[in-house]
């Protein structure tokens, strides 16, 4: 397909195509004439999921293309590609406290969690912690180990979508849009868990009638 057509399927415009191809997110096309240029399924492909990591994962050009030199990399292997791509997800964290860093590795010794000591979620979760202290809520943290069973579960589930995708090459962008995109998804699905169980236990399972499904 010509690059016309590539952007019409992807919803990318033509500028952007050629942007990202510079920037090596996007292999170039086959020349096929002094100025025509043939694009094939895996362009489609490609295109998609660089939108995905940068439009819905929040990542930058930049970072979007260390994720994507990582996917293209042979020598790169899965464990790397998770560690690359959670580095990638932008995140604003304040340096912890070291009593806030103790209680986040205490429930890790909890879990049995191993990981690399630059772990972004490391300083992340006690930045939180932190930021609950300062609030003066510690009920929630408090319940650390609790939310962190429930991680558990979905670290689980994670592996398992992706060892289900398939080849290698599946398996490691199914963890990069996973780590981009799973956050969202979560904070989704939490909220919702949430009204539902707040309705279960405080209003005798009765939705107000506003918030109901139209019969």
């Amino acid at each position: 397909m010509r690059v016309s057509e590539l952007s019409e399927r992807t919803g990318v415009s033509v500028p952007s195509i050629k942007y990202y191809t510079r920037e090596g997110l996007l292999p170039a096309g086959e020349q096929t004439g002094y100025n025509s240029t043939d694009y094939g399924e895996a362009h489609v492909a490609r295109l998609r999921l660089v939108r995905a990591l940068i439009d819905s994962g929040g990542l930058s050009v930049a970072a979007a293309g260390r994720v994507i030199a990582a996917l293209d990399d042979p020598d790169v292997s899965l464990p790397q590609v998770f560690g690359i791509a959670q580095q990638a997800v932008p995140r604003e964290v304040n340096a912890p406290s070291e009593s806030a860093l103790d209680a986040v590795r205490e429930v890790m010794r909890e879990c049995g969690w191993a990981t690399v000591a630059q772990n972004p979620g490391i300083p992340l979760a006690g930045s939180v912690i932190d930021d609950l202290a300062r609030t003066g809520h510690t009920e929630v943290t408090d319940r650390l180990s609790r939310y962190a069973a429930a991680m558990d579960l979905v670290a689980e589930a994670d592996l398992d979508a992706v060892a289900s995708s398939g080849d290698s090459d599946q398996m490691a962008e199914t963890v990069v849009v996973g780590i981009a995109l799973g956050d969202a998804l979560l904070a989704g699905l939490r909220r919702i868990a949430q009204e539902s169980h707040t309705h279960r236990r405080y209003n005798d399972g009765v939705v107000p009638t506003e918030n109901k499904e139209p019969t």
